[in-house]
This record gives structure tokens, sequence and C-alpha cells, in this order.
């Protein structure tokens, strides 16, 4: 009960801001329940009150202010809620795009305590210089220092977690799951949207966020994953200098990718920059199933050799197999409208239930994909059909999955940053050579024979324990027919014969190995290799 009503009040004064603010978290036009619709008239005069102040405030910042004086998490949940048009309705959406994680910065003093307790010893002892932040953001904020490495000085980037973010967040984390939990409880018709699984996609996100050494692991993975990419690199990674607390990377001395006017006046090519941004997005998705799930423009350099660098690794995605080649053929379908195997794949992954048609979710994915055809590149937008997707899901009794919506969120960031690079980019023109390339290396007969090849493995390898297996077996009927004669005795009698069991004979090895042999036959067979 202390919980709830501390929950309460929690809420209340998110609601008190937001009013302040005259931010409204349910579109029009959407039902409200009784207990949303007494909390909104209780904030009414408020909002009147506020008027005033409202009007010093640009409309389209409000969003972005009130969850700022909310404090991190409720930056975080702003960030997390843009993805949910079908939830909060398209025109707070596109508000909270727009949302940027930027907050004061701590202290130099604070900055340097938590570096020497997270390294040891003194500042000094691992930098050579250590500078002012250079950025802050809701959980950690930024340095730039210089180490000194057999003789060399280099130029690093520090990564600082705020003092007591962990406890903060937390406390935060509770009152979302209070609210949650409320609204599928008295909401019916929200359940579907599985509110729960988006504060457990948010609190296990954040998680990750504060432990630094995930984010150097993650930075480390992807390093391994686009070794041979063009175009696109991350920062090196100072192991050295790096704890749960505090993260030392490579600097980037590149042009931030937001200064279009710069990279050309360089000579760079900032159309082909924003193809390289869009596809190298894809292809981590698709490809490696792990993506940067926080691309937008504060993340993302152009070095002096015209290398798209990202930075900035707290929010990391993850897809299985079936999600990236639900991904792929999504694109592909729409891009060469084939809507019914779009609609299928709905299907096979399980999104839409089997008491709707392929055949009418297919009109559904042709009255999305036919009006971009013919239209120019400007007015065709990723971001807006995938707002006309989700439109869809309340009519075909689709469920939120929890998997896609970094996915969903992260396509929308690099869309913008793309079309600023070249408002001429045609997204889907850029994305169709990726999804093919996927498609071809994993859907295509080569393909599908390396998937079996993988499956062969696992049989082999069972194949392999398969004598193991059935002399277990044989010891196992032995010991229950026993069992079943003599009762269950475990004297000293018993445990002799239990153990002169467990001594093989050649003789026996050899049988069993025809018995392995024999299924692995049958397996053949029944995979119609013969």
């Amino acid at each position: 009960m202390p919980g709830a009503i501390l929950n309460t009040l929690r809420l209340a004064r998110a609601g008190f801001v937001l009013a302040q603010y005259g931010v409204r978290f349910v579109p029009a036009g959407v039902p409200v329940p009784l207990p949303l619709k007494i909390a909104r008239a209780a904030t009414l005069p408020i909002e009147f009150l506020s008027a005033p102040f409202q009007k010093s405030v640009p409309r389209s910042t409000r969003v972005a202010t009130a969850l700022t004086k909310l404090g991190p998490s409720y930056v975080k949940l702003g960030q997390f809620l843009a993805t949910r048009a079908d939830v909060i309705g398209p025109e707070l959406s596109a508000d909270l795009r727009h949302l940027q994680d930027k907050a004061e910065p701590f202290s130099m003093a604070e900055a340097r305590e938590t570096v020497e307790r997270a390294l040891g010893g003194k500042l000094e002892d691992h930098f050579i210089e250590f500078g002012p932040p250079v950025a802050a953001a809701s959980i950690a904020q930024v340095h730039k220092a210089y180490v000194l490495e057999n003789g060399i000085r280099k130029a690093v980037a520090v990564k600082i977690l705020r003092p007591n973010i962990e406890k903060r967040f937390n406390r935060d984390l509770d009152s979302y799951y209070f609210a949650a939990q409320m609204i599928e409880r008295f909401y019916p018709p929200a359940r579907r949207l599985k509110p729960v699984a988006v504060v457990d996609n948010l609190k296990h996100t954040t998680a990750l966020e504060m432990d630094l050494r995930l984010e150097a692991a993650a930075i480390s993975e992807m390093a391994a994953n686009t070794t041979e990419d063009d175009g696109f690199r991350v920062p090196t990674i100072d192991w050295k200098r790096t704890a749960k607390r505090v993260l030392t990377v490579e600097w980037i001395d590149g042009t931030p990718i937001a200064h279009r006017e710069t990279l050309q006046a360089k000579g760079f090519d900032t159309s082909a920059l924003g193809q390289t941004v869009l596809r190298s997005f894809l292809r981590h998705a698709m490809r490696d199933g792990f993506f940067h799930a926080d691309m937008h423009q504060g993340n993302l350099f152009v070095d002096d050799k015209g290398m798209v660098v990202a930075v900035d690794f707290g929010i990391m995605g993850r897809l299985g197999l079936a999600e990236r080649r639900f991904l792929a053929e999504i694109l592909h379908g729409l891009i060469t409208r084939d809507y019914h195997r779009a609609a299928a794949i709905h299907f096979e992954a399980g999104y839409v239930p089997p008491h709707h048609t392929v055949e009418e979710f297919a009109q559904a994915m042709r009255a999305i994909g036919e009006p971009i055809q013919g239209r120019t590149a400007e007015e065709i937008s990723m971001a807006d059909l995938l707002g006309q997707l989700f439109a869809y899901t309340e009519v075909f009794d689709m469920e939120t999955r929890p998997e896609l919506i970094l996915l969903q969120k992260s396509m929308v960031i690099v869309e913008g940053v793309a079309r600023d690079l070249d408002p001429s980019l045609n997204v889907w023109v850029a994305a169709e050579p990726v999804a093919k390339e996927w498609m071809e290396a994993n859907l295509s007969p080569l393909g599908r024979l390396r998937e079996a090849g993988r499956g062969a493995e696992s049989i082999g390898e069972v194949l392999l324990k398969t004598p193991a297996l059935l002399q277990n077996l044989a010891q196992a009927i032995t010991g229950y027919s026993e069992m079943a004669r003599s009762g269950v005795r475990l004297d000293d009698q018993t445990i002799e014969n239990i153990a002169s069991r467990s001594k093989r004979s050649r003789a026996a090895d050899v049988a069993l190995w025809i018995g392995a042999l024999s299924l692995a036959v049958i397996a053949i067979k029944l995979f119609g290799f013969f």
C-alpha cells in the first residue's frame, strides 16, 4: 500500500508538470477509461492557470522541456514513446522524435571522485590532462582528456555516469510499472499494446546503459562485425581506463554529421554519406542482428577519410533471425509491390492472429505501399509508412513486439539523419540492395543449404553423443527393471552393482556405435539427401 501511494504521488507530480506545459498524452478522439477522465478533469484548472506561461514556451519544445524538467528517466520514456504513434497519436509522436537527451553537467569534483573510485588511485595516475565536460546527457557526461601511450600524447573521450543515477531511475521505473499494471488491469483494450512489456524493455536497456563495461563490449562487438564495411567505423576502446562507471575511448576529431554545409565545403558527397548511414544501419540490423539504437545526428561524425563514425553505444538493439527475416521481407515486399508476401511474413512471424486472413492483411499492405508508387523521393517517408502500418495493428489485433520497439524508433531517427544529408534521398531505393543482399544470403537455395548445414552440424553433435545416450538409456531401463523387482535399495550391494555396470566393454561400444550409425542413416533418409 505505501508503494502504491508513493507511485500515485509521483505520477500526480508528473501529470501536474505535463499539464503546466499543456502536454496531452491521450490523442483526441481516443476512448479514455473513467479514472483517466477524472485525472484529466483535475488537470484542467492547472492548464488554465498556466496559459500565460505556456505562451512563453514554443509549442514545438513544450514536450521536451516538460520531460527534461521531470528528470532523466522521463527523457528516456519520451524517447521510447516516440515509437508508439498508435498509442499517443502521430502529432505527439512527431514532437517526441525531436527530444534531445541533454542535461546540465555535474561538477568536476564529482567527476574526479567517480573516476578515482572506479579506476583506483588519483585521476592524474590515469590521465595527463582532464578537461571540463563537453557533453552532458541524462545518464552520463563526456570529458575530453589526454593519455600518454608509449611516449605519445593521445586524446581520449571519457564517459562518466551521473552520481546516484541508478537510484533515481529505479524509483521512477517503479511508478512506470505501477501505471502500466493499472492500465492493463482496468483498460483491456490496451493489453494488446503490452504497456508492462514496454516498461520491461525500458528497464532492460537503461540497466545496460548504466554499466559502461557493457557499452565497451558493444563497441567491441560492432567493431568486429563491421571490420570490412565500407564507409563506417567505431572508436577504439581503452580497456585499461574503463570500468562500470567510467568508459574511455578514442577521441573522434571529425565533423558532426549535422553540419552538411561544412561537409560539402570539405569536398564530401553528402548524398553518398546519407546512403552510408541508412545502409549501414539496415546492414547491422539484418546481417548482424545487432545495431546502434540511438543513431541521431549528435552521435555521428565524419572523419578526415570520409568514414562515418558512430559514438555513444549505450542503447543497442538485437534482433533474432526471425525478426531479421521479417524486416527484410517487409522492406522487399513493399519495394517490389509483393504485398501478399509482405502480409504472409506477418502471419509466419506470429504478428497477426490466425483468425484473420493473409489476403485481408495483404489488402492493408497494398493500401500502404501503393501510394508511394510514382511519388517523388521527397514525398516518401519510411517513418510515415511505419506509422500507417501501426495504424492497422488494432484492426488486425496485432500485439506489440517488444523486440521491435527499438528498431522502430531507430529507423525513424536514421531516416531523418539520411534525409538531412540528402533531402532527395529515396530511402526505399537506398534500402533495396541491403534487403536483397540479406534475402539472397539467407532465403535463396544457397542460403537454405547453409541453414540446412547448420542443422546438420547440430544433428552431428547429437549423433556423436548417441553411444553415451544409448548406454545411459540402457542403464536406466535396467535400473528401473531391478527397482520393479526388488524395490529401491541404496545398500552397499546396490552401489557396487551400479558401479560395475558403468564399466563398458569393447563389444558394448561396438554395438552402441552400430545403433548410432543406424540412426544417422534414418536421419539422412528423412532429410532427403539420398
